[in-house]
Parts: C-alpha cells; structure tokens; sequence
C-alpha cells in the first residue's frame, strides 16, 4: 500500500504545513483544559427547565444567569428571580421563582423556589399559586399581560389573559412583576431584539399656545380617521359584510380616533388647560407617559364592558414589535372632561397611563391597534386589528442622558390606584366612626336610643365590606411583620402593598392612645363583629348567656397574653413557623376565606362563634393575640372618656350587671384594657329611665310633692327604688 505522501514535495511548502499542524496541536491543547474546566454538567434543577440540555456553563460574573447548551447550541439561560428583583411579598419577604428563558423570549419553564404569602401558606394551600405560575410557561415575555380581566377577551396574538387568584390579589400581582421583570433584565441583557428602547424624552420648556387644528396639522395630535368602506378594505371584508356586521351604514365613518401624548406641555397645555394639566402631572410618577384618547366614530375605541381604571381590550399599542401595557387612570371620575377652548365634542374620553418600566420610547412610532371583532359564522368569530402609526415631531422629543436611571413605578402605587375606591369608603366609615366617638356623650344623652340599630348596621358593615370584600382582618401577623421590619431594618413599602390594612392599622394606632383598644375591637374587627352579631342571635332565639364570676374572668382574662408573647419570640426564629401558629386566630378562616378551608378549621372557627352565643365575645375576651397586642399599647391612652358617677359601683351596680363583656368592675371602675367601647354604659347613664340614680332622684322629688314616705330597698348587685302608699 502506498504510503500518504504531502501533496507538495517543496521544501518550503512541507515547512509551512508543518508549522500550520503545530500551531493548531498547540491551540487544541491551550483551548481544550479551558472548556474542559468551565464546562459543567446539568443539574436536576436545569434539567427541569431545559429537558434537553447537555450541558451548562458557570453562572456570569456581571449578570447571576447561567447559560444552558445542547452540545454548542445555546438553549437559553436559567435564573432565579431574587437574584435579579426585590418586590416584597405580604409578609415582607420575596417570592422566589426559577425560570429558563429560551433564545427567542419564551419561558421555556418555570418552578417556584421559596414563598412566604400567608394566603398561600395557611390558607387556599400552594395548589392555586403553582395554577397560577403554570400559567406562564410557554408565553413571550414581550405579549401584554392581563391578570383576572372580566372584559371580554381579545385575541389579537400579543395580549395574555391570566386568571388571577381570588383573595390573593396582593400576592398575584407581587410575582407578576417578579416574573416579567426579572425575565425582562435577563431579555435585554442577552437577547438580541431587546435592549432598552428608553431613548428619548419629552421637551417641557418649548410652550406656545396653539388652537386644536393646529396641533393636528402639526402631528402633535395623531388624527386616525377610516370610513367604512376603507376599513373594509383593510380588514379584507367586502364592504356590505362589514355593513351588516358591525351595523354601520356604508357611508358612516368607522375610526375617528385622536391621540396625544400629554406630558409634553406644548401637547397638555394646549389640549386640557393649565388647571387640568397641572392634575395631571400630580397624578403621574416620574417617568410615566399619559397617552390621552379621543374617539367619536361609529366603532368605539372601547368596548361598552369597559371597567375603568383597567387595561381595555379592544384598543391596545406596541412599540417595536412589543406590547406596551397602557392602563386607564379613570382621570375623569370625579370630574367631568374639561378640556381646552376650542377642543371639539367626542364621545369617549379616555386617559392612558403607560408605566416606566414600560421600555416605551416617546421619540419612536408606536402602534395603535384596534381589534374588530368579525363573524365568521353564527357560532364563530375572529378578530382582525386595524393599526395606524404614531409619530411625534422632533420639536417635543430629546435624547436623554443615557446615565439617567428611570425610576420604575413602585408596585404600591398601582394598588392603591386600583383600590382607592374602596380606601375612599373605608375612610368616610371612619370619619364618622371618630365623630361618634368624638361626640359620645351629647349624641347618648340626645339620641341614645338610635344606639342600638346603628350599631347593628356598623358590625353588618364592617363584617360585610370591612372584613369579607376589602379583606381588611387585621391580625397577629401583622404584628410580626411590624417588629420584624424594625428588627431588620423598616421599609415602609412592605406595609403600603394593601392599601385597606394600612389605612386601619394607621388610624387604629392613632386610636389607641385616644379610646384604647376598644375602638377597633368593638368597632373595626369583622370577627368580632360576627360573635356579636351570633350573641345577637342566640338572645333572640333564648339562649341565655352564661356570665363569669368576676374571680374566674379576671384569671381568664390573662390567657391572651402568654399566646401574644409565645407567637411574637417564635416569629424571630422562623416566621413560617409563627405564621402556622397563628392559625389561633379564626381569621383566616372565618373571614378572609369565608370557612372554604379544610373542616378541622372551619369546625374550630365556628365552635369560637357559636360560644358568644353563651359566654359573649369568648374569644375576643379570653383568647385573641391581636387584642393582647392592642390592649399593651393601649394602656398608653390619653383619656378615660367613658362618663362615671360617684354612685357607680356604691352602692349602684346597674353596668357592673348590663356590661356583656364584663370590663366594669363591681367598684364601677372600667377596665379599659378589656372594654369594646359598646357605649350601652354611657347610654345608661345619661338616661333618667334607666338609670338608678335619675329614677331615685325624680321619685324623691315626686313622693316628696305627695307628702308621702319613700323607701329604698337595696337588692344584692342593684339598688331597687320604689315609693310605698
């Protein structure tokens, strides 16, 4: 066999292909320990994610992402989202969530690693949270997504409809922007197609007053004006199909939209006025864009099932291929539209707010898309968007400093947006709960027995709207959250995620150095409210209550505090711990879930409830953590506001007898520290028919008209005045 031979047989040749073997035997052997060393081998948590990966390299040192290989190809990147995000969860602490991210945007998987939400935890169970997450998986992280929208829904290929989490609102929207947001860092960090696209901002020096035509004709405000026989055209629908299914005549207009971006005041100044533009910078966080829509043609830019304050479905914008999230401000609800002289009449009238965090670029076309809902048959239909493009001029756009850092808008912010209706009800309740107590004493002597029905109707209240629609139980665990946070140091922003629990804990601090703790618990705790709605109950139905001996209420009474104390030095060791300890309190499951919870909580909820209706508010009295709490701190109130007399106690023991929670002391001292604030003390006392001391008074002065003798009989625990003939 002939031996292989070099094809050239020069001496130079042979020199250079020898020369060309040895380098490249020295740069296998250099390269090979390199890969051999930073190559590292799948582990299950990665091999979860990515099914098919071979292989992984070492997490990167500017960026806590680990690229994941099948052989050379890149798969993608695998991430946890605390190494990339801080958005504290209900109990203060983040949810962490591991996701791998494919080449192309698309979460490829998804798992969660550590949580700390008490509904989750010690309430609806993790199984509705892993739903929840699942729900992620496959989707690009460029759609729009939607959490719980009860629009009807648009499919128009870049809007995702999530179903949220009933009564874990707070929590949902919590790892939503964990999600998106540590998923959207990685995206723009690695990805191509991703980056920043913050590039230009909005001239706010350039002001000259300009007429509504003028800033058409100029392109500040974008005019998208489409007759039906054009939009038949672009939605390829034969102009008569259109006609009949959207009900348009032929020669009606079918778009008449007008946009404008607000910010700039050459645009706000000139479209709403200087009072309302003023509102409007008040209203935004820095950052934020208002888009403002006008529509007045025969297809409306909303749908008639619009919610405001939220995202509409049929009207949406993108930028770049991306879906830019755009949310109603509801700016006109208290107001009505006001806009500039010379702005003509339109029938909707919409303000869009679109986030900083957004990556939306004002200097850059967006495109606004309008779906059309067409049927395809009597059972079927589809939707078909018409776009139009928006540009703003170069004289109200600049390039902005590119080290400037735009501040994302904090998650607190869109809650109690969202929220603020029901933050406005709850403060009118306590506006005039302060009145009432404010004023107790003119209002009992005047109207004492109004007393009673009102009360009935603010326990209805504050079971109904308090306790089970704003989800406003406070509880120990609140309490743990607080000490926590200043242990560790405090963040506010912890505490502002749910709007309705932080504006009672606020004013029910405030109380307890005015009233104690009796304002809240008499007044402001739903479950309090049901033990004495059930006691209610029980007394309509005969039951007769049981009352304690004074010697075994005052010992009972103590119990509560050893349970506060346990509770609060377990939850410096291990919350979660604390946390399921907790579960003394019937809260959750009473009111917060509505007894939907395993039958070992709902049977301890309701023995807790059906015991008021022999021993009343036996758990507010012998048993609550939280009331222990309130009652510590309110032995630092300012004033004793409940009226006294000095025959109260001796030898009268008329409220020592009627007080159901048993804080009057046979002395006639109230016990302030255990006292709900029901006011029937101070009723009776400002009452000459009920009070002992009035009606002894008015039938002396009446026996001593008549000449006749009167008699005072003195009966154990009462005093008994009756004249005799």
């Amino acid at each position: 066999m002939q031996k292989p031979t070099l094809v050239c047989r020069h001496p130079v040749c042979r020199l250079f292909c020898i020369w060309m073997m040895t380098v490249s035997a020295l740069c296998l052997i250099h390269s090979k320990p390199v890969f051999g060393e930073q190559w590292q081998e799948v582990t299950p948590e990665i091999a979860r994610l990515f099914p098919q990966a071979t292989r992984t390299l070492p997490p990167e040192p500017d960026l806590p992402v680990t690229p994941v290989y099948q052989l050379s190809d890149l798969l993608g990147y695998v991430f946890e989202s605390d190494d990339l995000t801080d958005f504290p969860g209900f109990s203060g602490e983040t949810v962490n969530i591991r996701m791998g991210l494919d080449t192309e945007g698309v979460i490829q998987g998804i798992e969660l690693v550590r949580h700390h939400e008490p509904i989750f935890l010690h309430g609806l169970g993790e199984e509705p949270l892993l739903a929840y997450i699942a729900q992620y998986l496959g989707q690009r992280i460029q759609n729009r997504f939607i959490i719980g929208s009860r629009q009807q829904r648009v499919d128009d290929g870049s809007t995702v409809y999530l179903d949220g989490v009933t009564k874990a609102t707070v929590s949902i929207i919590v790892i939503n922007d964990t999600i998106l947001t540590a998923a959207m860092k990685v995206a723009r960090a690695r990805l191509s197609g991703f980056a920043d696209q913050r590039l230009s901002t909005l001239k706010t020096g350039n002001f000259s007053p300009l007429v509504f035509d003028e800033l058409v004709s100029r392109g500040l405000v974008h005019h998208w004006f489409l007759s039906q026989p054009s939009a038949a055209k672009v939605l390829a629908l034969p102009s008569e199909q259109l006609e009949h299914l959207t009900e348009i005549p032929e020669d009606g207009t079918f778009v008449d939209v007008y946009m404008a971006v607000l910010n700039s005041p050459l645009i706000g100044r000139n479209l709403l006025g200087e009072e309302e533009f003023q509102r409007l910078e008040k209203s935004l966080e820095d950052g934020e864009i208002a888009l403002m829509a006008f529509s007045r043609g025969e297809y409306a830019m909303l749908a008639e099932d619009f919610i405001p304050g939220t995202s509409p479905a049929r009207f949406s914008i993108s930028q770049g291929g991306f879906a830019v999230d755009i949310r109603d401000t509801d700016f006109y609800s208290f107001y009505s539209p006001s806009l500039a002289t010379g702005v003509p009449d339109f029938e909707q009238i919409r303000v869009f707010r679109i986030k900083s965090s957004s990556g939306f670029d004002p200097g850059k076309p967006v495109e606004l898309h309008l779906n059309v809902a067409v049927k395809k048959s009597f059972l079927e239909s589809e939707n078909r968007p018409l776009t139009s493009v928006y540009q703003l001029p170069d004289e109200v756009v600049s390039k902005p400093d590119a080290s400037a850092a735009q501040k994302p808008e904090p998650l607190w912010v869109r809650l109690w947006r969202d929220r603020m209706w029901e933050v406005a009800v709850l403060a009118a309740y306590l506006v005039l709960l302060t009145g009432l107590f404010t004023f107790q004493k003119p209002l009992a002597k005047e109207a004492g027995r109004y007393l009673h029905p009102v009360r009935l109707a603010a326990l209805v209240f504050v079971i109904g709207f308090i306790g089970i629609y704003a989800q406003g139980q406070l509880s120990v665990v609140n309490i743990y959250t607080l000490l926590l946070s200043l242990w560790q140091g405090f963040d506010i922003n912890v505490f502002l995620l749910d709007p309705v629990i932080f504006v009672l804990w606020s004013y029910v601090f405030v109380s307890l150095f005015l009233w104690g703790r009796g304002l809240f618990c008499g007044w402001l705790c739903p479950f309090g409210a049901m033990q004495e709605l059930v006691a209610e109950l029980g007394k309509r139905l005969g039951i007769r209550q049981i009352r304690m001996k004074d010697a075994l209420h005052r010992r009972l009474q103590w119990v509560k505090y050893p349970v506060l104390a346990g509770l609060v030095a377990v939850s410096f060791s291990s919350l979660s711990t604390a946390e399921t300890l907790a579960e003394v309190e019937p809260f959750k499951t009473a009111v917060t879930l509505v007894f939907d919870r395993t039958w070992p909580f709902v049977l301890y909820a309701a023995v807790l409830l059906a015991a008021s209706a022999w021993v009343h508010k036996a758990y507010c009295r012998y048993l609550c953590p939280l009331g222990a709490g309130l009652s510590v701190l309110g032995r630092l109130r300012f004033f004793s506001w409940l009226s006294r007399r000095e025959e109260c106690g001796n030898p009268c023991q008329l409220c020592h007898k009627k007080c159901q929670i048993n804080a009057i002391k046979p002395g006639g001292d109230i016990d302030y520290n255990e006292c709900i604030q029901c006011l029937d003390c101070l009723v009776i006392i400002h009452d000459n028919k009920q009070c002992v001391v009035d009606r002894y008074s008015r039938k002396t002065r009446t026996k001593n008209r008549t000449g006749k003798p009167v008699v005072a009989e003195v009966q154990p625990g009462i005093i008994a005045i009756e004249a005799k003939e």
